[in-house]
């Protein structure tokens, strides 16, 4: 009976932690990115093929580089590849979109870089404004 009882915990042990380690497909990413363009810049069907066929593109390069950088064959180069290739995709899309569109594309560009999430509110007291902490000294300051 022990043996049953632990060979299920087993079973059931690697089939949820062989779940939550699921890396998210080229599709996936790209998908929910150009969604979030979608929302934020209201693209045409034209801007929004054009766009999830670059992000698309820069993906799944950078997840053939994840796969290099866990079987250890990672070099440093690679990392500024990655960023070569966000810059890239940036330009890119820039070029297809409406002058107003660009200017809330490089304010979502600026909220991603600066780790902040516009979707999320934080909660105020009453009468006060909170600072935003971003970066290195929101961490050292426990502010999340």
């Amino acid at each position: 009976m022990k043996k049953l009882i632990v060979m299920m915990m087993l079973v059931l042990g690697t089939f949820f932690s062989s779940h939550a380690q699921k890396t998210p497909t080229a599709e996936e990413l790209a998908k929910k990115n150009v969604d979030e363009l979608q929302k934020r810049l209201t693209l045409s069907p034209t801007q929004k093929s054009i766009a999830y066929n670059y992000i698309f593109s820069m993906y799944k390069e950078q997840l053939l580089l994840f796969k290099k950088q866990q079987a250890g064959t990672y070099k440093e180069e690679d990392e500024t590849k990655i960023y070569k290739l966000q810059n890239e995709t940036n330009a890119n899309i820039k070029a297809v979109l409406k002058p107003e569109q660009i200017v809330e594309f490089n304010k979502l560009i600026e909220e991603r870089l600066s780790g902040v999430d516009p979707t999320k509110k934080k909660k105020k007291k009453k009468g006060e404004e909170e600072e935003k902490v971003v970066g290195i000294e929101g961490l050292k300051s426990g502010n999340n």
